[in-house]
């Protein structure tokens, strides 16, 4: 789960972590009040939205007096932002983050993130910190310096000085920024992040050691022991079939494809849309409907589907273990019928009760194919769309 760079800060704020004073703002006359609120000769006028590269869409502005702040909410207010992370489609802004502006003497880059090939947290660091940060990873990745964390001892302060001195950071700074990334760690770990990300993390003419922007993204399988978080879903910023289908505990992510899948298990899932690939189709999206679904489940993870416009045919591959085939051929035919079906749709079944699944498929009346492998219906489908 994301949240908003606003929100990041004050969970940050409870750790420690040095974060600018600011306000957020839904209306161009709250944007105005909140900076009159914070009282400083210059405020920043930021789109939040749950995507990077915003600066660089004109959804970040300096003001130095309100009548500045007015005209760049008014601008930004309602605007949508086309980001390197949103896609083409954009993301519409619907708030904003009126900041305390900051002396920034350097910028610098700090990352948090679960590193799958050792299994261990890693905080990352580099001297290179800003807008730029995509390049410098992928041209000068020599540049971006990492520490492995033990998870039994958590980050170490002799790790944290390290990692300050390989990024260059002013010396007499030093122990602020051990302070500072010992903190962020710390709630990293409390609030199973997925990642935390300070870019920039800037030092200050004052002296100062702080994270002028907040990324934190969060485990969404451990978010029922964090209410505090969950109370911070926007779900404008989420796409409404993924929401629909949290309602119902399925797992679904919208892709850009145009052939809908629905299997059980994300294993298969996944080597599901390789296949569809393999024959160059492309996937809409990822849909497991897991290993107990009910018809009632499956029904509405088929309505998802066919509620994407873009989906032009639905693949269901399903190997029934727990997941019994016939479960999911009643769920299957109570949703084409329901919605109405005017779609090619694939069937793949294989498992428990498989042949009265396929006898109920065969008998409903729908325009079904059914492919007799994974690879079969594959080619199936993508022939057919």
């Amino acid at each position: 789960m994301n949240i908003h760079e606003y929100q990041g800060k004050e969970v940050l704020r409870q750790y420690g972590v040095n974060v600018p004073q600011g306000k957020v703002a839904f209306s161009v006359d709250e944007a105005v009040e909140a900076a009159k609120e914070l009282g400083t000769q210059v405020v920043v006028v930021k789109a939040q939205i749950h995507a990077g590269g915003r600066g660089k869409a004109g959804g970040v502005k300096v003001a130095k007096n309100l009548d500045e702040v007015r005209t760049y909410a008014q601008e930004i207010l309602g605007k949508v932002l086309v980001t390197h992370q949103t896609g083409p489609e954009g993301k519409e802004v619907k708030r904003l983050l009126i900041e305390q502006g900051c002396d920034i003497k350097k910028e610098y880059y700090i990352g948090v993130v679960v590193d799958r090939d050792t299994g261990r947290v890693v905080m990352m660091g580099s001297e290179e910190g800003g807008m730029d940060i995509e390049e410098v990873a992928a041209n000068t990745p020599e540049k971006i310096f990492k520490e492995v964390i033990d998870p039994a001892i958590g980050l170490q302060v002799f790790q944290a000085r390290k990692l300050a001195y390989a990024i260059n950071i002013p010396k007499e700074l030093v122990n602020k920024a051990v302070k500072f990334m010992i903190a962020l760690y710390t709630a990293f770990v409390d609030k199973d992040c997925s990642i935390a990300e300070i870019n920039p993390l800037v030092v200050t003419g004052g002296g100062d050691v702080m994270a002028l922007d907040a990324k934190l993204n969060f485990d969404s399988n451990a978010l029922y022991r964090h209410k505090d978080i969950l109370a911070l879903r926007d779900l404008e910023e989420e796409d409404e079939k993924e929401i629909e289908a949290s309602k119902y505990d399925l797992s679904y992510i919208a892709l850009d494809g145009n052939i809908g899948c629905m299997v059980n298990g994300a294993g298969l899932a996944m080597a599901t849309m390789d296949i569809i690939k393999h024959y160059s189709g492309d996937p809409a999206n990822f849909l497991d409907v897991g290993g107990g679904a009910t018809k009632e489940k499956v029904t509405e993870a088929f309505k998802i589907i066919l509620s994407d416009s873009k989906v032009k045919g639905i693949f269901v591959n399903i190997f029934g273990g727990i997941m019994r085939c016939d479960v999911i051929a009643e769920g299957v035919v109570a949703a084409a019928k329901e919605l109405g079906l005017d779609r090619p749709l694939v069937v793949r079944l294989e498992g428990t009760n498989v042949e009265l699944g396929k006898k109920i498929l065969n008998e409903s009346g729908l325009n079904i194919v059914s492919a007799d492998s994974m690879a079969d219906g594959a080619q199936k489908i993508v022939a057919l769309v």
